[in-house]
């Protein structure tokens, strides 16, 4: 199976999720999938920087934001499946999880390392937002104005 018949937003979205969740938990759960296979490097674990960029409202002119130490690195399975990991910060054996789920993620066993590593990490997310969202609103102050009759 390759990337095409993945379909590269759900590659996207497992990518992003790899990459946002904590290194621990991936390790945990990556070891009680079992999923181990050898590999070979296409790329070791490398640390960098990438410039950040943003938008003034989210559509205004792009802007520099600053400075985000990266690490990446990319191998391939010895079923020919290639896997990219890109993590925020300086943890290589997060990137490798990272790019070593990427590529059993197109292989046969991509269902089962969907049950056993992304949908929890996913429901992690999930559950953090809502707790996140739940604290805001705790916050939120509604503003109204009263009619005072007077034109």
């Amino acid at each position: 199976m390759n990337v095409t018949e993945v379909g590269t937003e759900a590659r996207q979205r497992w990518m992003g999720l790899l990459a946002r969740a904590p290194a621990a938990r991936l390790a945990e759960l990556l070891e009680v999938a079992g999923a181990a296979p050898v590999h070979e490097w296409l790329r070791m674990p490398e640390t960098g920087g990438v410039m950040v960029r943003g938008r003034a409202g989210g559509t205004g002119a792009p802007f520099n934001m600053g400075e985000m130490t990266v690490t990446r690195c990319a191998l391939r399975l010895e079923t020919g499946e290639v896997g990219h990991g890109y993590v925020q910060g300086r943890d290589k054996a997060h990137a490798e999880r990272a790019a070593l789920v990427d590529a059993l993620m197109q292989g046969p066993g991509a269902e089962a390392l969907r049950a056993a590593v992304i949908a929890p990490l996913a429901e992690a997310e999930a559950a953090s937002r809502r707790e996140r969202a739940a604290k805001a609103a705790a916050t939120k102050v509604e503003f109204f104005t009263m009619v005072r009759g007077e034109d």
